[in-house]
């Protein structure tokens, strides 16, 4: 049996008076979406615990069956995985965002989370500035991907209530301080990495091209490494693999036992490589058994409030991946395949929230099918009747007793 994930990351989303009170979900032409849903079972998936912030690092711990109440310590030392970052015991890692600043009402605010989308390589540069400045015997920032980078604290503060960035877009950073015991020395690098930042180089040569700078870093998702039983362990030892530009899920990836599977091209962005992606799992699936597909575009215009960029997003998703998929993995034998999001990200408010998400599952053996003939989104998902809450034990049925879990949610 071969088993594949498919996750549009915060593609649900909330009706839109711009489309006529339509999701995008439900506004975009989504026919091999449609497909899983129509032939297969759909429902609702409750990925957010009560008390936890709703984010990816929650909601794809939920996707994978594990438990944030039991194995969420913090975002940032799940990229750390992924990054080659090894914590020590006592290490905290933070989540180093690169970001621009604005004005509004004579206060600095956050006018865009991800500095324009700054290049990895020109990121690269302004970590290596922040190293020579800011690190010291305790503290050091690796590079990642565009914006999103990291920083380990040798016996940091752990205990802190930070703020992600894309939360608290176009809102005064002065009312989103970090907080809690060891807030002052964070607060203090951001802070000191303005000077490093405000004639840098690669700023000037941005600035002058009319790109967004990198104005300063922004320290938020602080945890000390988790302990995970791999997922591969748990399903009798098959073979897994995970897919994603975004060093977040690979991560999680990572703890859960699954190999890395890079594609040339994948960018965390609306530009990123949708088929090269579909193709590489379908490669993968000949002699594994479980590849997870993450796909971070239509998140990324939920951040940006931009209707027309997630409806494309949403398109290319069901045309590039899972259009693709679907086409190709009849010659592999048995399967199962499941489309969701992991959370919502509603263009109205440009910040996750913690509504159960939409998913569908197509299996291709006789009898795992309820066949409602519905189209996916957020609606027929509601209207369906199924909540997996907590969402952590979808992953269980999935890779187990399907029939099981139709009977007993019919």
């Amino acid at each position: 049996m071969k088993y594949i994930v498919l996750l549009g990351d915060g593609m649900a989303d909330y009706p839109l008076p711009e489309l006529g009170g339509k999701t995008p979900i439900e506004f975009a032409d989504t026919p091999n979406m449609d497909r899983i849903a129509g032939g297969g079972t759909v429902g609702l998936i409750d990925t957010i615990p009560t008390g936890f912030t709703p984010g990816s690092d929650v909601a794809n711990l939920s996707v994978l069956g594990y438990d944030p109440k039991k194995y969420h310590t913090g975002r940032a030392p799940l990229e750390a995985a992924s990054m080659g970052v090894n914590l020590a015991p006592d290490d905290v890692a933070f989540r180093c965002n690169l970001v621009t600043f604005g004005s509004a009402g004579g206060k600095t605010i956050i006018e865009d989370f991800t500095s324009g989308h700054i290049t990895s390589e020109e990121a690269s540069l302004i970590i290596d500035s922040l190293n020579r400045e800011l690190a010291s015997p305790v503290i050091d920032f690796h590079p990642g991907v565009g914006y999103r980078h990291l920083m380990v604290y040798k016996g940091g503060p752990v205990s802190l209530e930070t703020t992600p960035p894309h939360d608290i877009v176009g809102k005064p950073i002065g009312g989103w301080p970090p907080k809690g015991k060891g807030s002052e020395e964070i607060s203090s690098l951001m802070e000191r990495s303005r000077d490093i930042l405000k004639n840098h180089p690669v700023n000037i040569a941005r600035a002058s091209k009319g790109k967004k700078t990198a104005d300063s870093i922004w320290l938020w998702g602080e945890g000390r490494a988790p302990r995970m039983e791999p997922l591969t362990a748990r399903y009798g030892g098959i073979k897994g693999g995970v897919i994603s530009a975004v060093d977040l899920i690979m991560g999680i990836g990572i703890y859960a036992g699954l190999e890395t599977l890079h594609v040339e091209g994948a960018t965390g962005y609306t530009d990123t490589n949708y088929r090269g992606k579909a193709d590489r799992a379908l490669e993968y699936l000949r002699d594994g058994d479980f590849v997870f597909l993450h796909v971070e575009a239509p998140d990324e215009m939920g951040h940006e409030g931009d209707i027309e960029g997630k409806i494309k997003a949403i398109e290319d998703f069901d045309k590039k991946v899972v259009g693709t998929v679907l086409s190709g993995i009849n010659t592999l034998g048995d399967f199962r395949i499941i489309v969701l999001s992991d959370h919502p990200t509603p263009i109205s408010l440009k910040t996750h929230v913690s509504d159960p998400s939409p998913f569908a599952v197509l299996s291709s053996i006789d009898g795992e099918n309820v066949a409602t003939g519905v189209t996916y989104n957020e609606m027929t998902a509601r209207n369906a009747g199924i909540v997996v809450s907590p969402g952590c034990l979808l992953i269980d049925y999935f890779m187990g007793d399907w029939r099981r879990f139709i009977e007993e949610k019919r």
